[in-house]
């Protein structure tokens, strides 16, 4: 029998959400308990494969460099004018977080340093994703069922196909967030693995596959039809070649 505390007082164990009483109540539990001792060591386990991918990314030199110069002719501007001093610095914030904003907007796709980005941010999702629970939002390896399902929840209409007969059968699908919009996700089985299709629409021109690997996951990310496709998984990369190429016919 299923442990009901192992999707509940679990997650709240972890988060240090529980007081005292329910947290000493919960770790004898635990003691007891196979399910939850497990679930709470997957929990740990996600939480250090997040921690030790770095998902950071430094400021370009270039971009550095310029806000220095801004920074500096705002400094002689405002001599003489001390009260004045703070609007140019809260005028030189502004523009640092604009123009870091605006050069990493564009850099997700143009450059390798961008792609990088992207696949960070695309393997974090799908290791939320593997949490029990947060697969998917909806269940169905019928495409006319997970497709209707997006029907506003997102501004736009992902294409859902089921691809079983060529080995990829669709499990469903959620919605998720990736660089801070909301995505859908179509979630599709290999064998004995998951591989998650992340889909946004975009305004650039198609544009050929390109792969890599982060954290022992395969990522491949392709535009077609005005939508961006990024499907991860622990697969191997020639599967999501596959898939990539059903998508593609």
């Amino acid at each position: 029998m299923s442990c009901e505390r192992a999707n509940t007082v679990v997650h709240a164990y972890f988060d240090d959400e529980l007081d005292a009483l329910s947290a000493t109540d919960f770790e004898r539990h635990l003691e007891q308990c196979p399910e939850c001792a497990a679930a709470l060591a997957s929990l740990r386990s996600l939480r250090s494969s997040i921690q030790g991918a770095e998902l950071y990314e430094r400021t370009p030199s270039a971009l550095r460099k310029r806000v220095l110069g801004d920074v500096s002719s705002v400094r002689s501007i405002s001599i003489g004018r001390p009260s004045r001093t703070w609007q140019w610095l809260a005028a030189a914030a502004a523009l640092l977080l604009v123009a870091f904003l605006g050069w990493r907007l564009v850099s997700l796709r143009h450059d390798d340093h961008g792609g990088a980005v992207l696949a960070a941010e695309v393997i974090d999702a799908h290791l939320r994703s593997l949490q029990p629970g947060h697969l998917t939002d909806v269940v169905s390896a019928d495409q006319h069922t997970v497709k209707p399902w997006f029907d506003g929840k997102v501004d736009f209409a992902p294409p859902v196909r089921d691809f079983a007969t060529q080995g990829f059968p669709l499990l469903g699908g959620r919605l998720d967030v990736v660089h801070g919009r909301t995505i859908a996700a179509v979630v599709y089985g290999r064998r004995k693995h998951l591989v998650n299709v992340f889909i946004w629409p975009v305004r650039e021109q198609d544009a050929t596959a390109r792969s890599g690997s982060q954290q022992g996951y395969q990522w491949i990310d392709w535009r077609r039809g005005g939508m961006e496709f990024c499907a991860v998984s622990d697969a191997a990369l020639s599967d999501l070649e596959q898939l990539q190429g059903l998508f593609a016919n």
